[in-house]
């Protein structure tokens, strides 16, 4: 992958993949690789929508899997300067974004949430995970993701106040 083309994107947009599209693959060569892009999610939260899809499939991983995730590698390779940048901002006001997509998956329609969580203007807490059960509209799927975004929200507020950081009403 070292020659390869770089990515613009970790996934094409408005993706199609389905649990039976393609050839199987090796399985422990796929699982190998999204296990490693799992661990840099951790401080890439630009990959972690991307790398959730992909690891729907390592029980049965066929070319489109891979495929997906070789263009999260391709992305990668044209960003390998992006990761998490703190700054000192003096400030600790705490903001929270959600969003979902409803009915994505196009084998079970079940709907991915996902949030991200600022503190002092620095991304701090970050997640995107497929709802556990059927939505019946899309503004049941975005009430999920945000009830999600806020548990976190609560969570973490309650910390910065346990720690005497956090003062704020």
């Amino acid at each position: 992958m070292l020659d390869c083309k770089p990515a613009s994107t970790p996934i094409e947009a408005n993706h199609r993949i389905k649990a039976d599209m393609g050839d199987p693959v090796d399985k422990g060569q796929y699982q190998r690789l999204v296990g490693r892009l799992i661990y840099l999610s951790h401080t890439r939260p630009d990959i972690a929508y991307a790398v959730s899809i992909v690891s729907r499939y390592m029980h049965d991983p066929r070319s489109t899997h891979l495929n997906a995730a070789y263009r999260i590698l391709r992305y990668l390779k044209g960003c390998p300067g992006k990761g998490i940048l703190f700054s000192n901002s003096r400030h600790l006001s705490i903001e929270c974004y959600t969003d979902a997509d409803w009915a994505g998956c196009l084998d079970d329609r079940r709907s991915t949430s996902g949030y991200g969580i600022f503190v002092g203007g620095n991304l701090v807490s970050w997640r995107s995970k497929k709802q556990s059960v059927v939505a019946r509209s899309t503004a049941e799927a975005e009430l999920r993701s945000m009830v999600s975004g806020i548990c976190e929200l609560v969570w973490l507020r309650l910390l910065l106040t346990e720690l005497q950081l956090y003062k704020g009403g």
